[in-house]
């Protein structure tokens, strides 16, 4: 896919464009990026713009197309894809990558109208979720330029070490990287909700079957003892007995309707919240160091965590501290970093003195080393101690930042990168500052700056790393850092490697991460020739990996061995322990990282996920489809089918598999196979794999094992796997906060998983089950006591428990249940219990006691009054400020009417006599006459031999009101 951009001359073609056909962008955007967040969208967003009167304009974001060149500042997001046209470093969760501009444009700078008057042409990949690939290649005035990784800026990162940063949008919106990799939002459901729905829907058909049970009944019982009946329960005109099982059906439905668990939601609910509480509430997931406690973030996931049989874990932050730590050396055939007395035993650092840094006033405070001769060596000027740190200094892509004179903050690609040029640093070769064509460096105190000419970046298949400089004096050299097997296979015959090898296999038997080191000088005329062949690859776009892949073979060979180096990453507290607890629990680990297979190793071996006693541990890094068929096919396979059932296996084994590896093994045709093989291993680690691929690898275990799945990570790329999991768990670590935000649970530290899993799980689906059971049982007793009893009222639809009762028991048990646990803490804390089990009870009367102080009763008392008062002066406040219809009609009830109005009376001056006032005509007539009474009824004799009454003659009785009639006068 080519795709086309031009500014004042930037454009799209149509065909293959992304975005909608613009014919021509004449404008200059500038996008403060803090608008626009990865995980928060602002609308009303809006960005400074660039006429072709050179004027800044407000626009919107949702204006931003391919071809706009945006400005971000230090500190600020990226939401889009840019080439960088300034130089910048952009910072990546924590760890950051180096970004480049070109030389070309980076003459650029901020002028406005140098960029305005650009014109160029950028052929690039089509969008893909690749995060460390880009190729594509960029045209101006007839010169092409390659562009890679290192000039691209993806969303999601943050710039970090420039004031600002101009940059070509080259994919936005769902075309970026990180769109591409972001998983869809699942919404989680517990085995226990699926079967809560299933059984409720069981329930209204077993309702409908009692129902109809009781209405057959109904209908056979009118039909033969109805009719004996009439007389008392006189039916209306066209009832009969089929009418009358049709409304007892109905009625039944009312009565019997407390089998249906019209509450059950609410109170699971209520349950799992208590349970999160206590998640919340555990001190001993509280992680002192960084005051973070565990946090359930989700309430309908609770009783989940007692079920989960796969952990998907991210390694780097999440297993690891992610802190590396310079141990050993070995230059020169002679080893480093390990103490030992006079008698050639081996003395433990903490009982030496640490090493005396204060000759050096740029070394780091916080480095810590115990042998004392590699510093004397380093004083002494040992040419190879002093060449192994100058290529420590140099061949990296650390960035420096340095705040105030003489205090240097390093900001690494990766945390070993950093140990290692830390390491350099205080034993006297600083790494000051760095350009894009220069490298200072400040050896023994001397201010040095080396020209940088070309770096051959690592990457998985190369796994190495190597730069070109020319020093001072004009000298040119190669220096190369990697693995041990790669460095090897690239030394120059007369090279020594033995004592080395023995070296490094002792630092990989600790445990620690190990690389070699070497280099080489080069002739200038050899190096002209070979930069013409590495640029003429490096503006390729088809196939420029295995085209750069070959030019850098040909110039790292020949090198001569400087020695070797090895740091520690640091395992979090526990997370051996925790492991080996979580196996004990038949719960399987998987580690999905994008580091090094050697990393990946290494830290298995750390946590006791591999061992030694392992019968075999199975490697998968082929290079094609086909063969990662066949080595998959070479493995233990079982049954096909689509449902991978767990086998049983002689011996241990382990899996490695790499990203590359991978994207083939997950193929339809293929996932079966790699599913069937890695569940048959007691430990599989994916090592290089990239977010979408955790995504995936979560996605087939869900799908074809059935089983509860749990995803934990600490960083950005963990998202789309802790999305994608039954249960996604974030540690808050230091690689932000994304992957807190979009998880079910988090907390501080790997070993909290442990509990989080064995205790709040199990107790949380015990408690769940336990109440489900009660639950269920309380209905179904309550409702079979009226089924029972239709069968002894003629089924007539009528109450066996009165609803009072119903209430009553609910209202027994309920503060029963509050009284009964009340009764048994003060038991248990209670000055007999002490004096009974004093080993067990350390504190006496604790219950009583408290309650014995007035400030306890205080406090619940102003608790209760805090609580209540904010409600109260709420609803007050809001019947006042904004009254509804209902509270008006209330105000206008309460107010009293008002009192009649009082006239004066009259004064008579003959005085009336009151016995005479009240003896005036009255009612006796009327009451004496009887006819304001009703016609008495009329005396019925024997019931069953007449037929005359209106009983007998099923009509209903009437009777007639006399009214008073007028008094003539």
């Amino acid at each position: 896919m080519q795709m086309r951009f031009r500014l004042e001359g930037f454009y799209i073609i149509p065909n293959f464009s992304q975005f909608p056909a613009t014919t021509s962008f004449t404008r200059l955007t500038v996008l403060p990026a803090s608008l626009f967040q990865p995980t928060r969208v602002q609308r009303s967003s809006t960005v400074c713009l660039l006429s072709l009167t050179q004027l800044l304009k407000s626009e919107k974001w949702m204006n931003v197309q391919v071809g706009d060149i945006v400005k971000l500042e230090n500190n600020e997001f990226v939401t889009v894809t840019i080439v960088c046209l300034s130089f910048l470093v952009c910072h990546r969760e924590t760890n950051l990558k180096v970004k480049q501009a070109l030389t070309h444009t980076g003459d650029l700078g901020n002028d406005i109208q140098k960029l305005a008057a650009f014109n160029g042409e950028v052929r690039c990949e089509p969008p893909n979720n690749r995060l460390d690939k880009f190729t594509g290649t960029l045209t101006v005035r007839g010169e092409t330029f390659a562009l890679d990784n290192e000039r691209i800026l993806l969303r999601g990162c943050t710039l970090r070490n420039t004031e600002w940063c101009f940059g070509l949008v080259v994919f936005g919106g769902p075309d970026t990287k990180l769109m591409q990799n972001s998983g869809k939002s699942i919404f989680k459901r517990t085995s226990i909700d699926r079967l809560m729905n299933v059984l409720v829907i069981f329930i209204f058909g077993f309702l409908a079957f009692l129902c109809t049970i009781l209405s057959i009944g109904n209908a056979i019982w009118e039909y033969q003892e109805g009719n004996s009946f009439i007389t008392f329960l006189p039916r209306a005109d066209g009832a009969n007995a089929s009418l009358s099982a049709f409304l007892t059906f109905w009625s039944y439905v009312i009565i019997l309707n407390t089998v249906v668990p019209i509450s059950l939601y609410v109170s699971v609910e209520i349950l799992r919240l208590g349970n999160s509480y206590f998640i919340d509430w555990d001190c001993k997931m509280y992680h002192v160091k960084s005051n973070t406690p565990a946090q359930a973030r989700t309430t309908t996931l609770n009783e989940e965590l007692g079920q989960i049989k796969y952990i998907f874990s991210d390694k780097t932050g999440t297993l690891t501290q992610n802190i590396m730590t310079f141990n050993r050396c070995s230059i020169n055939g002679k080893s480093y970093g390990e103490v030992v007395d006079f008698a050639g035993q081996r003395v433990e650092v903490t009982e030496v003195k640490k090493v005396d840094f204060s000759w050096n006033s740029l070394a780091d405070p916080k480095f810590c080393f115990h042998d004392h001769k590699l510093v004397e060596a380093v004083k002494s000027g040992s040419p190879e101690v002093q060449a192994f740190f100058r290529l420590l200094a140099l061949c990296h892509t650390v960035m420096p930042e340095e705040k105030t004179e003489g205090e240097l903050f390093y900001q690494a690609q990766s945390p070993d990168e950093g140990a290692l040029v830390t390491a350099a640093r205080n034993f006297g070769f600083v790494f000051r500052s760095r350009t894009p064509e220069t490298i200072s460096l400040v050896e023994m105190g001397m201010p040095t700056t080396y020209k940088l000419l070309a770096v051959l970046d690592f990457n998985n298949v190369r796994k190495r790393m190597s730069v070109i400089v020319r020093s001072p004096e004009g000298k040119l050299t190669l220096y190369c850092k990697g693995a041990d097997t790669i460095i090897y296979e690239r030394l120059h015959p007369s090279s020594s490697k033995l004592i080395t090898t023995e070296h490094l296999n002792e630092y990989a038997g600790e445990g620690l991460r190990t690389l070699a080191l070497a280099y080489k000088d080069l002739d200038e005329d050899e190096f002209e020739k070979w930069k013409e062949r590495h640029h003429e690859a490096s503006t390729t776009v088809e196939d420029r990996e295995a085209k750069l892949d070959t030019i850098y073979e040909e110039i790292e060979k020949d090198l001569l061995l400087l020695g070797a180096s090895a740091v520690e990453d640091k395992l979090q507290d526990g997370v051996p322990q925790t492991i080996e607890q979580l196996a004990k629990a038949d719960i399987k680990i998987w580690v999905l990282t994008g580091d090094k297979q050697e990393t990946a190793e290494n830290i298995g071996y750390s946590c006791n996920m591999l061992r030694e006693e392992m019968k075999e541990i199975f490697i998968v890094a082929a290079n094609t489809a086909e063969e990662v068929r066949e080595e998959l096919k070479s493995r233990l396979l079982g049954k096909k089918s689509q449902v991978v059932e767990d086998e049983k296996v002689d011996g241990e084994y382990g899996l490695v598999i790499n990203g590359h590896s991978l994207a083939f093994a997950l193929q339809k045709d293929m996932h079966l196979e790699l599913l069937r093989t890695a569940c048959m291993c007691q430990t599989v680690i994916c090592c290089r794999v990239t977010p979408l691929q955790k995504a995936q690898v979560v996605e087939l275990v869900k799908k074809h094992k059935k089983a509860v799945t749990l995803a934990i990570g600490d960083g950005a790329n963990d998202v789309s796997m802790i999305k994608t999991a039954h249960i996604g768990v974030g540690i808050s670590g230091q690689e932000g906060m994304q992957a807190v935000l979009s998880s079910d649970f988090s907390f501080a530290q790997f070993r909290y998983l442990q509990r989080l899993l064995l205790v709040h799980g199990r107790w949380s689906y015990l408690r769940m089950c336990k109440f489900l059971r009660y639950f269920f049982y309380k209905n179904f007793t309550f409702t079979f006591v009226h089924f029972w009893y239709g069968f002894f009222c003629g089924f007539s639809a009528q109450l066996g428990l009165d609803t009072y009762y119903w209430t009553a028991v609910n209202q027994f048990f309920l503060w029963g249940s509050l009284s009964v646990y009340f009764a048994v803490t003060f038991t248990m804390y209670s000055n007999g219990m002490y004096l009974i089990f004093t080993s067990s009870f350390p504190f006496i009367g604790t219950a009583r006691n408290s309650l014995n102080q007035p400030n306890v009763w205080l406090t619940i008392f102003l608790t209760t009054i805090l609580c209540i008062l904010p409600v109260v002066a709420k609803r007050f406040l809001f019947i006042q400020l904004k009254p509804t219809i209902n509270d008006k009609v209330r105000q206008a009830k309460a107010v009293p009417p008002p009192p009649p109005r009082k006239f004066p009376r009259r004064r008579i001056s003959t005085r009336r006599s009151g016995y005479a006032f009240s003896h005036a005509r009255g009612y006796g007539d009327l009451v004496t006459s009887g006819r304001f009474l009703r016609i008495p009824v009329k005396s019925r004799p024997a019931l069953f031999p007449h037929t005359d009454t209106p009983v007998a003659d099923s009509t209903p009785q009437t009777y007639r009101t006399i009214f008073e009639e007028a008094q003539s006068p």
